[in-house]
């Protein structure tokens, strides 16, 4: 047939595939209804598929999809705590073996998997979560470490990797902020456009090479938009505010190939992302180029009802407005009714169909379905995916105080009291979306202290609370090592950890019906308040009064408010949810053998009273009862050295449009100088701000940045500029336009910390 002739080319073999496809067909290929750990069972050794795995198979004669085969958390921890690498790999090759055998086309099925920061299967590396890979601003170690996810997913059977890449977090009440690299737009494109590369390669070739996968961008479009942090719902936002910071992710992820994204759950203007056709269709395959297929989110169509008023006319709703392929949800499995009740032509059912086949045909796997089992072992948390989990575990955290120089701690010190709820509980600094750990996969901030600490030196520790209960009675036990010690190290924070026993909602979120002591961050778990949780602060004043030094390390997936902290602790470390690696390097770091290099990639603020808080906003007036500006601001990070930026070079102070339209651009150069004694990272930043325009502008955006690693007492000379995308806006017609004017350029250290200014005249 010539579908199975790989020397055709792809559209050829979709369109003989398709043809011979009845429509039962089609809809089995738009379908991903079961959750994956339900198809199997293991006995005895033996892989054996399920009775409701058969069914599904039959529903529709081929499978277009199936997730979570190796997806091992607390959701299914009823079911099974995971399996292995060797099991993951033997169960994907029976599902395939079985489709590709018992179907009459034998069309292969997409093995989906979650992977926000790693593979989420047992056995795989568990990376920081994207809020932390935002503060390294590091695109190319990211690159790397997306890279090694695709080997991890695709060396146990996986094909398509989900990954939160789109979302922007303009309100950290949201408790899925820790799955944004953060509030600003052009830094969150820039990783998105990593994070395609890594996955899925350079060209349409790399595709079929075993150690790339295709990636899921999720969530198009505007979730991080919140109405008061609520997960999911509704966003206030009009189409300025979608095209200026909430399309550029997937922009830049389309131009780097991107052939997958998901629909969110929100609605924007009342229109909910499954049926917005303008967005689904109009903007991202008419006006960006995107070709892959829109996969739905986890019964994000069901949820349509009060709108649509039945599961059929749902689903040919969404399909209709550019939904592709099903997660979860009956309506995609009514789509032939719709077709036969003339609620939907069984053209437009073509074409997503088209879109589905064509992903399978350019990841090989009609030339090759199945993996290796022995190399999988290998593959899957190498050396190489722990080094490069700890470089970037070392990226990630953000120095907010260091008084006196605290930092690093010196050799003199003879004893240490490590305290707090995340001091040594490995799930609390992992995040959400996390596979079950063994305890020595994971280190803690406790055993990084212990590991990286001069043999000299006690290191003594106690929980003295948890995150969330108000319970004090581990208070006396924390007091007493920490008189005991000469420094104390106070590891306060959040928790998305996933407890056994919980209830999950029908998509694998969070039903926060009952108390935990631990988890205050993560899907549906949205707060209210920002600052730490049960009695944190508490302790912490109760440590205070010792007169002991306080250095203070954050393991959180969100900016908590801390103004207490900051006025009392010595020193303040920010680690985010630093991975499985994360606890060896924030005791490197503690020590000097690292040099913090973070910067926030979003706003801290000193109240809840403050939001939004974001950097780049809006002209405004302050508040009387309160200043407006963040604790600590967009951009912000110390270092142990000092850098000094001199000798500014601008080659143009006014250019032409068409000039800009041909390629040219303001070029600032300049060097930076390293004044400490220590080998350092930093992050130079670009912002602008358009003094002329047909509408208000924001009063600074970010446009370029660099992170340089510079040797201590040397100068490096680097560069930084904006063209023709930068200086462009959306008119008040909606058109991406370049206008005459004059333009502030700043290069800083920080949104706040601006070392140069400079008027520019566009002609």
């Amino acid at each position: 047939m010539l579908y199975k002739d790989r020397t055709k080319s792809i559209e050829e073999r979709v369109e003989d595939l398709l043809s011979k496809m009845t429509l039962k067909e089609k809809v089995g290929q738009l379908n991903q209804k079961m959750l994956g750990w339900n198809a199997y069972k293991i006995e005895e050794d033996q892989v054996i598929l399920t009775k409701e795995f058969l069914e599904e198979v039959e529903f529709g004669d081929g499978v277009g999809a199936i997730y979570g085969l190796s997806r091992a958390d607390g959701w299914n921890s009823h079911l099974t705590m995971g399996v292995n690498t060797k099991e993951s790999v033997r169960i994907a090759n029976k599902v395939q073996k079985y489709i590709i055998e018992n179907t009459r086309l034998g069309i292969p099925i997409l093995v989906v998997e979650e992977c926000p920061h790693g593979h989420e299967a047992i056995e795989s590396t568990t990376f920081p979560t994207n809020i932390g890979i935002g503060s390294s601003w590091n695109t190319d170690l990211y690159e790397k470490e997306c890279h090694i996810i695709a080997k991890e997913l695709r060396g146990r059977g996986g094909h398509l990797a989900l990954i939160s890449t789109l979302d922007i977090a303009t309100d950290p009440r949201w408790g899925r902020t820790e799955e944004c690299y953060g509030e600003d737009p052009y830094l969150s494109s820039k990783f998105c456009e990593s994070a395609v590369r890594g996955i899925q390669g350079n060209g349409k070739e790399d595709l079929k090479k075993l150690d790339r996968a295709v990636v899921v961008l999720k969530h198009f479009c505007a979730q991080g938009a919140t109405i008061g942090g609520h997960n999911g719902k509704a966003t206030n936002i009009g189409q300025r505010e979608l095209h200026e910071i909430h399309l550029l992710g997937m922009k830049k992820g389309v131009g780097a190939g991107a052939l997958g994204c998901m629909a969110a759950y929100n609605d924007i203007d009342g229109i909910p992302c499954h049926i917005n056709r303008k967005l689904l269709t109009n903007i991202l395959r008419d006006e960006m180029g995107f070709e892959g297929i829109v996969m739905s989110d986890g019964c994000g169509v069901d949820r349509l009802l009060s709108i649509t008023g039945s599961h059929i006319k749902a689903g040919a709703d969404s399909l209709y407005a550019g939904v592709d392929l099903n997660l979860w949800n009956k309506a995609f499995l009514e789509l032939e009714e719709a077709v036969n009740k003339g609620l939907l032509f069984e053209k437009d059912l073509d074409i997503a169909v088209k879109r589905v086949l064509s992903v399978k045909f350019k990841l090989g796997l009609f030339e090759n379905p199945y993996v290796d089992e022995i190399s999988a072992e290998y593959i899957v948390g190498s050396s190489e995916a722990k080094e490069v989990a700890l470089k970037m575990a070392r990226e990630v955290p953000v120095l907010l105080e260091n008084k006196n120089d605290i930092l690093p701690l010196k050799d003199s010190i003879k004893r240490i009291a490590v305290i707090g709820p995340n001091s040594d509980k490995i799930y609390n600094q992992l995040g959400d979306y996390t596979q079950w750990q063994t305890d020595e996969k994971v280190t803690t901030v406790l055993k990084g202290i212990k590991m990286h600490s001069p043999k000299t030196t006690e290191v003594l520790s106690a929980t003295g609370c948890s995150i969330r209960s108000f319970d004090t009675s581990g208070f006396a036990e924390a007091i007493d090592i920490a008189e005991k010690a000469d420094v104390i190290i106070l590891v306060l924070g959040g928790s998305s950890t996933r407890e056994p026993g919980m209830n999950f909602q029908d998509n694998g979120a969070i039903f926060m019906d009952k108390f935990t002591s631990e988890i205050d961050c993560g899907e549906a778990v949205d707060l209210a308040d920002i600052k730490l949780g049960g009695v944190q602060v508490q302790l912490a004043k109760e440590l205070k009064k010792l007169g002991k030094p306080i250095v203070t390390i954050l393991i959180q997936g969100r900016p908590h408010a801390i103004p207490w902290l900051k006025e009392n602790s010595d020193a303040i470390l920010c680690g985010w949810y630093p991975g499985e690696k994360g606890g060896e390097a924030i005791g490197e770091i503690v020590f000097g053998k690292t040099v913090p290099s973070g910067k926030l990639s979003i706003s801290m603020p000193s109240s809840v009273a403050q939001l939004p808080v974001y950097y780049n906003r809006k002209d405004l007036t302050d508040y009387i009862d309160m200043n407006a500006k963040p604790l600590y601001e967009f951009g912000y990070g110390l270092s142990y050295t000092t850098f000094n930026y001199e000798n500014f070079s601008l080659n143009h102070n006014k250019l032409s449009v068409d000039a800009i339209k041909a390629g040219k651009r303001f070029e600032i150069d300049f060097d930076i100088l390293n004044q400490g004694f220590f080998d350092a990272e930093e992050v130079v930043q670009l912002y602008i701000y358009d003094m002329e325009s047909c509408i208000t502008r924001r009063i600074k955006e970010l446009k370029d940045f660099r992170k340089l690693s510079i040797p201590k007492n040397e100068k490096v000379r680097t560069n930084l500029s904006v063209g023709l995308e930068e200086l462009s806006i959306y008119d008040y017609n909606m058109d991406f336009v370049l206008e005459p004017g004059n333009v502030r350029i700043m290069i800083g250290s920080s949104s706040d910390n601006i070392v140069y200014s400079h008027i520019v005249r566009i002609e």
